[in-house]
């Protein structure tokens, strides 16, 4: 259950980052509202998560889940670059989120 809210969290830690963008700064209220949503689910769930997953692990996982996450909504919504180099790095680390998930004793 634990390792269901840390990919949940991250799912989270997505969805703020992507309405941070959206919010230009806190100037637009709904998406600076819903940025603030996120963060709280985000952090209460990495916190529930984080009773039995040891920090380093599951703080690297939410990260993980949030920059790959992130990377791919930019690409598709805001239509940020996507190289070849991008690509190969965004796959190592979600290599490296699989590999501690595989690897964790929890």
């Amino acid at each position: 259950m634990y390792w269901a809210y840390l990919f949940i969290a991250g799912f989270f830690e997505t969805f703020w980052a992507i309405t941070l963008k959206m919010s230009h700064g806190f100037s637009r209220p709904i998406p600076t509202i819903l940025t603030f949503i996120g963060m709280a689910f985000s952090f209460f769930l990495l916190a529930k998560a984080l009773k039995n997953i040891p920090v380093g692990t599951g703080y690297a996982v939410w990260t993980g889940i949030g920059i790959v996450g992130t990377f791919l909504v930019s690409v598709i919504v805001f239509h940020d670059s996507f190289t070849l180099g991008q690509g190969i790095c965004v796959f190592l680390i979600l290599s490296g989120i699989i590999g501690l998930r595989i690897l964790s004793a929890n």
